[in-house]
């Protein structure tokens, strides 16, 4: 039940007004048409006495005619309140799709780096974005579908009891089988959906290799489509026939269920019938005992929906707090110190660190120390850990062992996004963002970054640009110029410069860059050498 109330505070949260609404909507198409089925019950009773004793036209009685009238209207508002209704649950859906998407958004931009090298993150992070956008909504659905049912069968028990309470037991009975069916479906289900998570990433692992622009240049030179097609056909119905035979044990069931229904319908109309026939009851009695039994049927079947609908959901919504829970292990201290105005010294002292789940340690006993005005250069085979070194200085991933520290002060004791706002990076898998240059170099700020681009050596490719500064970069979009490896590395060296910070870490600078670039990338550290460190991470010391 915990989580059933924290999903409806958060469909609350998103709208409080379309909450409300959504309430008095359920509330409206519950009574009226209980109440549309009480004036046909006098409308036919008028109609037959009207016929029976003037053997005038119906339309004649002035009863007859106000009854229809209010059959009308009642009619009439219901259409209105489905309307109303159906606008105001878009309303509320997408204000969930945005608030959860926030949700996951800021909970996944919080946690440590250390949780995207574990699979079972991906995993759970798999199952919240399947249901997040969605199960509150069905939550509180299901709530209002059980209110609504519940009220809607009150009435129709008041209108069956003054015929028999056989009626009412025969109505429970037959939809308690469909009840356990929907329960043992419902286990079924999510016991599947979750056993089977990685089953699921792997097909849209191998849908993305098929279609993203990323892989598109090695699927056709490796001529790779066939294999991963053949691949993605596998996982498919690995998970189709897995599915397919729960769903057919569970078809079986609805069947059965569907036969007892069928066969308390035959008796109680049956009942219904002979009474009719003796004059037990009107003939408009009969029809809204009929409508009331029918509708009954129906209202028990949506009663039990709602309540197999919120275990379901239960289970489900578990996978989105599940994500939400997760607690991030790089925190700020309580009281954070302030970094030095001037940074002159970063060291790394007797640094051990390992990556999750791995087997050996990528540094052992590590100690470096690099100072302001000159360039340290960290050399080293693939593997070594050089690109570890930074994103440990960064602190996103704290050391097993030893300590990193800038002007002798372990990074630990101050706030990790000041620590990272004094530091220019640029990795070596840089990320090309389908954006503006503007936004490429400094995302979402208007400063001026002309120098940082000069001493890139990009603001040549830039000035050859169609709208300069604001041109949009890669194919992914509309008017989108796509650059070549080189020319992105230098765009994400301008936006490693254009912080300006005190320090500089840059990893594999030169990869990608011609002669000319790498000439013009040794004037610029040594520009700035003098006032910052510069960590540079090489596989030979031909730069600086």
């Amino acid at each position: 039940m915990k989580n059933l109330w924290k999903a409806l505070l958060m469909v609350h949260r998103c709208n409080p007004r379309s909450f409300w609404l959504r309430m008095l909507y359920v509330l409206l198409q519950s009574v009226l048409p209980l109440i549309n089925l009480y004036l046909l019950k006098l409308l036919i009773d008028q109609v037959s006495l009207a016929v029976t004793s003037a053997g005038a036209l119906p339309l004649a009685d002035s009863h007859v005619l106000h009854y229809l009238l209010a059959m009308c209207a009642v009619f009439l508002l219901n259409r209105i309140v489905l309307a109303l209704n159906a606008v105001n649950n878009d309303v509320l859906g997408q204000r969930l799709i945005d608030h959860v998407s926030d949700l996951l958004q800021r909970q996944s931009s919080r946690l440590d780096m250390q949780y995207y090298d574990n699979p079972t993150y991906h995993d759970t992070l798999h199952r919240a974005q399947q249901e997040a956008s969605y199960r509150p909504l069905q939550i509180l659905n299901n709530i209002m579908a059980f209110g609504g049912s519940l009220l809607s069968i009150i009435g129709v028990l008041a209108m069956l009891a003054a015929a028999s309470w056989w009626i009412i037991l025969v109505m429970i009975v037959a939809v308690l089988p469909g009840f356990a069916v929907r329960l043992y479906k419902a286990r079924k289900i999510y016991r599947f959906r979750r056993e089977n998570t990685q089953l699921y990433r792997r097909t849209s692992y191998f849908g993305a290799l098929l279609t993203a622009r990323d892989f598109a240049k090695e699927i056709r030179s490796f001529r790779l489509a066939h294999l991963f097609r053949s691949r993605f056909v596998d996982a498919r119905r690995q998970l189709v026939g897995r599915l397919l035979t729960i769903s057919r044990r569970l078809g079986v069931l609805d069947v059965l269920c569907g036969i007892i229904e069928a066969v308390a319908m035959f008796a109680v109309v049956f009942l219904l019938i002979s009474q009719a026939y003796l004059g037990a009851i009107t003939l408009g009695t009969f029809v809204m005992l009929f409508e009331a039994f029918r509708r009954g049927q129906g209202y028990l079947s949506s009663l039990v929906a709602a309540v197999a609908g919120l275990y379901d959901n239960r289970l489900f919504i578990s996978n989105l707090f599940e994500f939400l829970s997760l607690q991030p292990t790089i925190l700020p201290p309580d009281t954070p110190e302030p970094l030095p105005d001037e940074i002159t010294e970063i060291e790394f002292r007797d640094v051990t660190f390992r990556y999750p789940d791995m087997q050996h340690d990528v540094l052992s006993h590590f100690s470096l120390t690099a100072r302001k005005g000159q360039i340290t250069h960290i050399d080293g085979r693939n593997g070594f850990g050089k690109s570890t070194l930074i994103k440990l200085l960064l602190r996103l991933y704290d050391p097993q062992g030893g300590s990193v520290l800038v002007n002798g002060i372990d990074i630990r004791h101050f706030h990790p996004d000041e620590l990272r706002s004094r530091m220019g990076v640029l990795f070596q898998d840089f990320v090309r963002y389908n954006l503006t240059v503007s936004d490429n170099v400094m995302p979402g700020t208007s400063q001026p970054h002309h120098d940082a681009l000069r001493l890139a050596g990009a603001d040549t490719i830039v000035d050859r640009l169609p709208q300069k500064e604001n041109t949009m970069l890669g194919r992914l979009f509309d008017g989108g110029a796509e650059l070549s490896m080189g020319q992105w590395q230098r765009i994400a060296l301008a936006r490693a410069l254009a912080t300006d910070a005190p320090i500089l870490l840059l990893d594999e600078p030169s990869a990608w860059l011609d002669g000319d670039a790498r000439h013009h990338l040794q004037e610029t550290l040594r520009e700035l050498e003098p006032r910052k460190i510069i960590l540079l991470v090489t596989h030979s010391q031909n730069l600086g």
